[in-house]
């Protein structure tokens, strides 16, 4: 009996030690940023593995008491890691970050879970390295709907549905750039060798980059570090034939596993004269170096990042846009401008621009797990401009325009999601400083002033269901500007005095000082719908109305533009713009051959107080005869369509196609608005070979047909012929002839890391004109041009 008690006790006891080593392990795996719950979920404690149900929940019944490695694992998301100690009935909720892409970076043409109505085009990596040579005005015009406005063949600047300069925002790696964006032959001062993709937003839907883009917003993503032990890289060299040059880029990137990361890159670029059509053009060439470093670290829960960037431009103005006399003008304008070609040279002298631009920038982000994300980011820039005149004896090496803009952006946003709804929210502040150099010894064209910013705005998307999803956002700023500036005494009577008698300051002689102080408050807000009836069918319908504060040339602009051969006139009077857009995107696939993919986009563009340039007049100065232009305010009207279709023949062989075509009228004058993008289709065809070596062919077709809807702003001219006084009318007003180019490219690898990519750009040599090119009347567009690049990644 002893020994079967014994037993029996031993019995017991080994089974009440064994109870009291097994636990229930229990949980839930949740999406970090709405809270969803993960269904199919793998969860595991070190050999036990289980996955979770419909509401996100797992359990795991009898876990030996210990010490485990707990992973949780869901596609799309990052795993989840955690040393664990089981004592007891233990409850875990986890938490997966389950954006496929890195959410740190805007990359809007990604799909997220809530989708946007926003009508988003991307060029990718691809597209950005088989025309790195070239601007990014000229790159943008691929995309349908987007062109290029162009002060001869160096400097171009993007338009969007016929609007351009202040109208369109460009993000820089998160920064807008301030670079006196309101002068038509201003161009982005950007490499696009250091972007990795290039989102376009079409119309005015988003407000979180301010109340200035009416046309759309230019978005320049750099690479996303990768988060492993690694060094990777690219060194290009290029070799240009129009110009006689090349260009040299590198970037390099060490990242580790612990994400942190080092990046640096920058580009050499230099040109001759450029070449059209059997002739050179004298003092058309190009030097351009850029230089960018940046480092941080960006896990999941926080991060921070620094950056520098900067370029230096100097671009050299075709002599035969400065015209010393009214019969020269008369004559280059009316029957073309034969001197100033041939005689090669990589020289570049007056007329010119020097450029540099800097930007340096401090992010920072943290998440909070029933907060959101908070990010903070401050940006510095300068900007330094130097146009330069042909001017006679000491004068000759002073610029005849010096601008210094400096500015400051602070901004501060709130993220929060959740499984149906999204609310993103900031506040921003912002200065700017111009500085015009007073030693040019020239007028002023744009005086000193101060600019202060304010803004704050919130973007609210809510998803009905899987094919319905709405947004909404708002935005207010407050602008000031505090300026000082001359006016000629008998402008300041005729025009402001009466007006502005609180910005009178004192006369000193026939001038008069004045210290305009103007405040702007701007509301701007926007409604959209993306609804997606099928996974072939999407349809992206967005209203909004823009509020824009005027820029400085629009307001104080006075004298001589000479690298844009103009003379400028800005109004006092200007108030702020106000435009609505209507923009309707509709997406269609069809089962045709490999697949049919339709694009359409229509939209509408009216405004009561649309602020425009036009042409007013000649004027004959001691700097030579130019034409007026002042800005106006009129209503006004656009309307207009983009198309883009892309045909898959088969696997390897894909045709595209895009098409665009807008109306513009100024309802106040009853008149075509000036300088509107005309009717044009652009199609390619593109074989791609895998084997051998990523093979690939393309030929590229351009139609842009003539403007046949412009306003009549002729101009009429004085001047001697023959011992007489004479007036002439100079046609400034017909669009050039429509005209059709084909450019070819291929390429493919060389060896294992080493590629080429060979292209010519006009391949027939075609003499043409572009409408929307300021310097039209006295030069053709480029000629033929090879373009050759080497491309080697480690």
């Amino acid at each position: 009996m002893k020994l079967i008690y014994s037993l029996l006790l031993i019995f017991c006891g080994w089974t009440t030690i064994n109870g009291q080593q097994t636990c229930t392990v229990e949980g839930t795996v949740q999406d970090f940023h709405d809270k969803t719950m993960l269904e199919n979920a793998v969860v595991k404690i070190g050999d036990f593995i289980t996955k979770t149900d419909k509401k996100g929940k797992f359990l795991f019944d009898r876990v030996p008491v210990g010490a485990y490695n707990l992973v949780a694992k869901h596609p799309g998301c990052n795993d989840y890691t955690e040393n664990i100690k089981v004592t007891q009935d233990t409850h875990l909720a986890i938490t997966l970050e389950h954006h496929i892409g890195d959410i740190e970076t805007v990359t809007l043409h990604v799909n997220h879970k809530t989708k946007s109505s926003m009508v988003i085009s991307t060029l990718d990596k691809v597209e950005l390295d088989r025309n790195s040579t070239e601007n990014l005005g000229n790159i943008l015009s691929k995309i349908s709907g987007v062109t290029a406005l162009k002060t001869g063949n160096n400097i171009t600047k993007p338009v969007i549905h016929g609007l351009y300069g202040s109208r369109i925002s460009v993000m820089n790696n998160g920064v807008k750039m301030a670079e006196q964006e309101w002068g038509a032959e201003h161009a982005p001062n950007v490499d696009v060798n250091d972007f990795e993709h290039i989102d376009v937003i079409k119309g005015a839907s988003a407000l979180k980059y301010g109340n200035d883009g009416v046309a759309g917003v230019v978005l320049l993503e750099p690479a996303v570090s990768p988060k492993k032990d690694t060094i990777m890289g690219n060194l290009k060299l290029s070799g240009i034939s129009s110009g006689r040059g090349g260009e040299i880029s590198t970037n390099v990137l060490k990242s580790w596993k612990n994400q942190w990361f080092v990046k640096t890159g920058g580009s050499y670029k230099k040109l001759g004269d450029l070449y059209i059509p059997h002739h050179t053009l004298q003092n058309t060439g190009a030097e351009v170096n850029s230089f960018n470093f940046s480092f941080g670290n960006h896990s999941f829960m926080q991060g921070f990042d620094v950056s520098y960037s900067g370029i230096n431009q100097e671009f050299g103005i075709f002599k035969g846009a400065h015209l010393g006399n009214n019969f020269d003008a008369y004559m280059a304008m009316n029957f073309g401008q034969p001197y100033f070609r041939d005689d090669f040279s990589y020289n570049i002298v007056s007329p010119k621009q020097e450029v540099e631009h800097h930007i340096a920038k401090i992010s920072a982000y943290k998440r909070f797990g029933d907060f959101g994300k908070i990010t903070f980011q401050y940006s510095f820039q300068l900007n330094h401009r130097k146009e330069y005149d042909i001017r006679r004896g000491e004068l000759n090496d002073l610029p005849s325009m010096d601008l210094r803009l400096i500015t400051h952006n602070v901004n501060l946003n709130h993220l929060l999601e959740r499984e149906n709804w999204s609310i993103e929210s900031g506040i921003s502040a912002g200065f700017q400083d111009n500085y015009p150099n007073p030693a040019t010894k020239a007028r002023r064209l744009i005086p000193d002033y101060y600019r202060y910013d304010a803004g704050l705005f919130s973007v609210f998307k809510y998803r009905f269901n899987s094919k319905l999803n709405a947004e909404a956002g708002v935005r207010y700023d407050f602008s000031r500007y505090d300026a000082y500036k001359y006016y000629d005494e008998s402008e300041w009577k005729d025009k402001y005095a009466a007006i502005f008698p609180q910005f009178y300051v004192q006369k000193n002689d026939s001038r008069i000082l004045a210290r305009p102080i103007l405040d702007y408050h701007n509301i701007s807000a926007n409604v959209g719908l993306n609804y997606t009836p099928s996974k072939d069918f999407d349809i992206k319908l967005n209203f909004s109305r823009m509020s824009r504060t005027p820029n400085p040339a629009e307001l104080f602009a006075d004298g001589l533009h000479h690298s844009a051969a103009i003379i400028e006139e800005g109004d006092l009077r200007i108030k702020k713009e106000e435009v609505y857009n209507l923009n309707l995107a509709l997406m269609r696939r069809f089962n045709v051959l490999y697949g049919l993919r339709v694009d359409v986009n229509p939209y509408i563009i009216f405004s009561n107080s649309f602020i425009n340039q036009m042409p007013i007049g000649f004027r004959s100065t001691n700097r030579g005869s130019f034409v007026v232009w002042q800005y106006q305010q009129v209503k006004a009207r656009i309307v207009g369509v983009d198309a883009d279709v892309q045909l898959n023949i088969f696997d390897n062989l894909k045709w595209n196609t895009n098409f665009s075509v807008l109306k513009g009228d100024d309802l106040t004058k009853n008149e075509p608005l000036i300088l509107m993008m005309p009717m044009n289709i652009r199609n390619s065809v593109e074989l791609k070979l895998n084997k051998p070596s990523n093979f690939y062919l393309g030929f590229e077709n351009e139609n842009v047909f003539k403007q046949n809807r412009f306003p009549i702003r002729d101009q009429t001219v004085d001047f001697i012929q023959d011992g007489e006084l004479v007036s002439r009318v100079i046609d400034y007003s017909t669009p050039p002839a429509g005209f059709s180019i084909f450019n070819i490219y291929m390429g493919g690898d060389l060896f294992k890391n080493l590629n080429v990519n060979f292209r010519i750009n006009n391949i027939f040599n075609k003499e043409y004109r572009e409408y929307l090119n300021r310097l039209r009347y006295y030069m053709p567009e480029a000629g033929r041009n090879v373009v050759v690049t080497l491309k080697y990644n480690f």
